[in-house]
């Protein structure tokens, strides 16, 4: 898989019919290792090794209705109380960040009302926070700690 701006962690990836498996150790099984996929277990691992968001309040692929279609927000995280702090849209690294990425976690975050949003493609990642206040979002120029997103 490709190289991403992400340190480097090692995955147990295995070989099936349908192509390869990585291991997901949120959802405790194997996932097909697209490339979108493999953006999120590194974001995930970055997430929870680097940053300091817990493992047992994350979720990946959070399923939600918007109007009438199934959606799924790549990764919700939840403060201890259990309210969503912030969701994270992940793309594979060959599509280019652009504002129909935004518009979609934007439209995600009317169901979650979370604070923070990120979007990556493992080479470019943008985190923002939202005022609600002041109907503005403002970006950060770097990714919060959970200690950040949750005070």
């Amino acid at each position: 898989m490709k190289s991403l701006k992400l340190p480097v962690y090692s995955f147990k990836i295995k070989d099936s019919d349908g192509g390869k498996q990585i291991f997901d150790a949120l959802r405790g099984k194997f996932v097909a290792l697209t490339p979108e996929e493999w953006v999120r277990q590194n974001f995930l691992s970055y997430m929870i090794n680097e940053l300091g968001y817990p493992r047992g309040l994350t979720k990946v692929e959070a399923s939600f209705r918007l109007n009438t279609m199934l959606r799924r927000a790549d990764i919700l995280v939840y403060s201890n109380s259990g309210s969503p702090v912030l969701i994270v849209e992940c793309k594979a690294p060959e599509v280019k960040i652009s504002q129909d990425v935004f518009d979609q976690i934007i439209n995600y975050n009317f169901n979650y009302g979370v604070k923070y949003l990120i979007v990556t493609n493992g080479i470019q990642h943008f985190a923002a926070e939202i005022d609600r206040e002041n109907n503005k979002i403002r970006f950060l120029d770097r990714i919060p700690l959970y200690k950040e997103v949750t005070r």
